[in-house]
């Protein structure tokens, strides 16, 4: 009897990070399952030879990590078991002609949202306020930003190192004039965030190649950089002392990328939107549950006393067996 592979494996820049089958019976087992044994069964042992062949057959990897734990609460910290290769947690990932750097275990980042992302991105029109919750390391609100026209991007995130990233990101990726970075839970700030739009910076100097590789990309450039200290990261709050900026009536666009929370946040999208605001709204579901997702939006809709219309239902992934990501796309009428 074969050995049943690991579920699946994301590879982050050069990181693999490896969802093996969780054990039936509990427990390690010390020897390496061997043929007759339940299939599923995965030891320590095995585990550690799987990392070794993928590092062998992929010149790549760098590292390989054990998902070990799901990803739990507002703040999205996966959980990460060091396997093999060199001892690192922290990435640098690439895609749809951006870069991003993080930590895979104080942070939460999705490469099969690069799709969406890119997708989303696209449907983006000039001069767009746009509004991006659950932000983390801003690689949708990036990706917005180097590809399309939007005014100004706005990215909230709660989790503060996740946030320092992203100021890091924004710089990596030379958006700083038309990305800021928020802090700060959207239910405590989304009213600062209606009183007016924070206002856009002036266009930041270009970076040469070789200042980037020598300080940006470098390895755990974060530990050690200012952008890491606390009082250099991005604020809602501080920009109270700010010169007084325009009022506003709400954002064109508002992407939420939710992590799976009982809560909508759509209390707070409906809050911060305006008429003819587009917004993409993220939820799980069981494959055949997609109308129940919709009534939901609509009668959180109708308790926000807004009219809305909904333009696209889309699968946007597949997350667990017979459980998928749904996209939601509706406008304010």
């Amino acid at each position: 009897m074969k050995q049943t592979l690991p579920k699946s494996f994301d590879v982050l820049g050069n990181i693999a990070i490896v969802n093996f089958p969780r054990e039936k019976h509990g427990g390690h087992r010390p020897v390496y399952p061997k043929e007759g044994q339940d299939p599923k069964l995965w030891n320590e042992g095995a585990k550690k030879k799987f990392a070794q062949k993928l590092l062998k057959e992929h010149k790549n990897i760098k590292t390989v990590l054990e998902k070990s734990g799901k990803v739990k609460g507002r703040l999205r910290k996966p959980t990460t078991k060091y396997l093999a290769g060199e001892n690192t947690k922290e990435v640098l990932y690439k895609e749809n002609e951006c870069v991003f750097r993080f930590n895979v275990d104080t942070t939460y980042f999705s490469p099969r949202l690069s799709n969406e992302r890119k997708e989303i991105a696209s449907m983006i029109k000039k001069n767009e306020d746009v509004l991006v919750m659950f932000a983390g390391v801003a690689p949708f609100s990036i990706v917005i930003a180097k590809q399309s026209k939007a005014k100004r991007i706005v990215s909230n995130e709660i989790n503060r190192e996740a946030n320092k990233y992203a100021k890091l990101n924004v710089e990596l990726n030379k958006v700083k004039g038309r990305v800021e970075i928020v802090q700060g839970d959207i239910k405590r700030i989304s009213k600062k965030l209606l009183e007016s739009v924070p206002p856009a910076h002036p266009k930041s100097p270009a970076h040469s190649r070789s200042q980037i590789d020598k300080t940006l990309l470098k390895k755990n450039f974060l530990d050690n950089s200012v952008l890491a200290k606390k009082s250099d990261s991005v604020d809602f709050g501080a920009t109270n002392n700010r010169a007084k900026r325009d009022k506003f009536n709400g954002f064109d666009v508002i992407v939420m990328p939710r992590p799976q929370l009982k809560d909508t946040f759509l209390e707070q999208a409906f809050m911060l939107s305006k008429k003819s605001t587009r917004i993409y709204y993220y939820d799980f579901c069981k494959v055949d549950e997609s109308d129940l997702i919709v009534e939901k939006i609509k009668q959180e809709a109708l308790r926000a006393k807004k009219k809305i219309k909904i333009q696209k239902v889309k699968k946007a992934g597949e997350i667990a067996p017979y459980k998928i990501r749904l996209r939601v796309d509706f406008k304010i009428i």
